[in-house]
């Protein structure tokens, strides 16, 4: 089993959760959360004052998946995502040692 983690622009999320759904992925989760990378953040101009905004807003996607799917996965992230713009994000791949449904009290790929 793998985790998938991709930071993405917020006004991608729908599009992200469209090609995951035709891929087959039931289930995700989604945080709002602030970073920066190579764009480093940016100027605003608010009430005639210049200010720096050094973290940008971004949505954070964790999906538990099959190791078998994990290219599928990515590749349906990185063509929804996708503006070709510096700051579209970045995914992340890392083993996923164990998963239970606490419901049912299922283990590992029954769980997902």
């Amino acid at each position: 089993m793998k985790m998938i983690c991709a930071i993405i622009k917020p006004f991608k999320l729908d599009d992200v959760r469209s090609a995951l759904a035709d891929v087959g992925i039931e289930g995700m989760t989604v945080s709002e959360v602030k970073g920066f990378g190579r764009q480093k953040g940016h100027t605003e101009l608010y009430r005639g004052a210049e200010y720096a905004v050094d973290f940008l807003p971004k949505v954070k996607l964790e999906i538990a998946t099959h190791t078998d799917h994990v290219e599928q996965v990515v590749e349906a992230i990185i063509q929804a995502a996708y503006t070709g713009k510096i700051g579209d994000g970045k995914i992340f791949v890392y083993d996923l040692q164990q998963a239970v449904r606490i419901r049912t009290g299922e283990h590992d790929r029954e769980a997902i």
